[in-house]
């Protein structure tokens, strides 16, 4: 009984609280002011605060970096290879560089990294035959399909042909590729360099479980405590973004 009694206070005083909250939203996002008075208008406020999210607000979240990204989201889970048959019509009919990468890139997230290194080495030709880009892909596809040695020397080639070109991601794909090869000394060093620069915990976890595979326990806890440390004055988004390798770093702290 009192449960249903406090529904019912809630119900009438809903069509208040989105009233309220339409008005709030008007006055600090600078929206026409002529909202205001219909919205507190006698009679019809509540029938305008629907209308005023449906005509001010949706359209903005619908626009929204992270309704897009939603958006893509439901479209992969229901046809995973929509984008994937997509690239593949545009790179056969356009069969140009730009179409090509994205064919390569799409079939590196499926994990079809062999076809990936075939479309990347089709499209290193001419003018792109040292595109940074291009062969950031392909290592990348290189080192999925097992060949860490092919991913290290593509990335040498990379750095040597394009000096100025500076990436987080083929920097920490280099210390994998050396790790991945066995040269753990050279894969260190690299991992050492990137553990405090790397905009991402992923290269400091790396760096310490590396250590730690080298019995060198204490230095790997030293890492992950500094990182650790770090993450708790982050902004909250970079800790949810960062959740899986800050996890794995309390797993190292002990």
């Amino acid at each position: 009984m009192r449960y249903d009694c406090g529904m019912g206070i809630v119900y009438l005083l809903l069509p208040y609280i989105l009233q309220g909250t339409a008005i709030v939203h008007c006055i600090k996002t600078g929206r026409n002011w002529l909202w205001i008075w219909v919205l507190i208008w006698p009679g019809i406020g509540a029938i305008a605060a629907l209308g005023y999210v449906a005509i001010e607000i949706l359209p903005d979240l619908f626009r929204s970096r992270a309704a897009r990204s939603t958006a893509r989201g439901l479209k992969r889970a229901v046809d995973p290879f929509a984008d994937l048959r997509r690239y593949e019509n545009e790179a056969r009919l356009a069969g140009n560089v730009a179409a090509r990468q994205r064919y390569a890139d799409e079939l590196v997230r499926h994990g079809r990294y062999e076809e990936a290194i075939e479309q990347y080495r089709q499209a290193l030709t001419g003018l792109y035959v040292h595109d940074p880009n291009l062969m950031l892909g392909l290592s990348r596809a290189q080192f999925g399909s097992g060949a860490a040695g092919a991913a290290r020397s593509t990335l040498e080639e990379l750095f040597r042909h394009n000096p100025e070109f500076l990436s987080p991601e083929g920097h920490l794909l280099y210390a994998r590729a050396l790790e991945g090869e066995g040269s753990v000394a050279k894969a260190l060093e690299q991992y050492r360099s990137l553990a405090n620069s790397y905009p991402g915990a992923e290269a400091a976890v790396r760096y310490a479980q590396l250590l730690e595979t080298q019995g060198q326990r204490d230095e790997a806890r030293k890492v992950v405590r500094e990182l650790l440390d770090q993450a708790r004055i982050a902004p909250g988004h970079y800790r949810r973004a960062q959740r899986a390798w800050l996890d794995a770093a309390e797993r190292l702290a002990g």
